[in-house]
């Protein structure tokens, strides 16, 4: 259902911080313009994230009206000033200004802090699913310092950005444990993982898998109360542990991806992935895809803990006619 008013676009935003059902809703807003340095795209796929809930809550306390959607991929169709290197009509994807704007990437058109190139073979849909997946699990690694031959257990490796962790330091030449539900199991072996179930036990049997203690353990499922396993499964030294899903609300002296000093954010790498993926190297699953129409399904279903995959908003089919 796009808009009827060209100067304005339908997004999901939230005029007031709250559990997402109950705040976010399908309004009408203002067409951003692009600033210097930025372009605007007409977005075909949002990909929707446990981050998007945050922001719900008012986890990024910003002005209100604020938008939703951090990885959008569209149709590039105005430039800023300054910009080089992207003509109207390239296909693009990456991460919107969700900051100096009131909408986000879960709109008919939204404003690029970065972007880039969708390659051949890349759909519109897998393109969109790449950036805060492999951005955070590229950072996390790098901040602890994973090398060619080390050893690293992903507590949910079933999760998109411990799938996302899980191939990367694959390719990095790491050894991987993984723990995963049945869902992504037999995918993460395939990938060459070592994979073993959540539960009791899972302590000694990562230590069993790894003959003792693992190089780094990196956090990034939903479940609290994980983190003095994981400090155990390294030989109880809790620097050896990173975490993006759970903050160390109990002083247990772990790191955390998104609150480490000197935090660099690794969209370098963006484009490099995205080939991977095209060459059939790299994959997010898509779970499922929405429309304006079911959007609220997504988050029912995201909420619950029940995606199993990656949820896109497929904003507008006809936004790319390549593929």
């Amino acid at each position: 259902m796009p808009s009827s008013d060209p100067a304005q676009m339908k997004a999901l935003r939230v005029q007031r911080y709250g559990e997402p059902a109950d705040v976010l809703h399908l309004d009408d807003a203002p067409v951003p313009t692009p600033r210097a340095g930025q372009v605007r795209i007409r977005v075909h796929a949002c990909a929707l994230n446990p981050a998007d809930w945050a922001v719900c809550q008012g986890f990024i306390p910003l002005p209100l009206p604020r938008g939703i959607g951090f990885d959008v991929s569209g149709v590039v169709d105005a430039i800023g000033e300054g910009v080089t290197g992207v003509s109207i009509g390239d296909l693009v994807f990456g991460v919107p200004d969700y900051i100096g704007y009131p909408t986000a990437g879960a709109s008919e058109f939204a404003v690029m802090k970065v972007w880039y190139p969708i390659p051949n073979g890349l759909s519109l849909e897998h393109a969109a699913c790449l950036p805060m997946a492999v951005e955070t699990a590229t950072r996390s690694l790098d901040l602890l310092g994973l090398s060619k031959g080390q050893t690293i257990m992903v507590n949910g490796g079933g999760t998109m950005t411990g799938f996302a962790a899980v191939q990367i330091a694959l390719l990095r030449g790491a050894h991987v444990i993984a723990s995963a539900g049945e869902t992504f199991a037999d995918r993460l072996r395939a990938l060459g993982a070592s994979v073993t179930p959540y539960g009791d036990g899972m302590v000694e049997r990562v230590r069993e898998i790894a003959n003792g203690a693992p190089d780094f353990a990196l956090h990034t499922a939903r479940v609290e109360g994980a983190l003095p396993g994981l400090i155990r499964i390294v030989d109880g030294d809790p620097r050896r542990v990173m975490s993006f899903s759970d903050f160390d609300k109990d002083g247990l002296g772990v790191r955390t991806t998104g609150r480490e000093k000197g935090v660099v954010h690794r969209y370098d790498v963006l484009g490099d992935y995205a080939q991977l993926a095209a060459d059939g190297r790299f994959a997010i699953p898509i779970a499922r895809t929405f429309t304006w129409d079911d959007w609220q399904d997504a988050v029912k279903i995201s909420m619950a803990g029940r995606a199993h995959g990656k949820l896109v908003l497929v904003v507008n089919r006809d936004a790319a006619a390549r593929l």
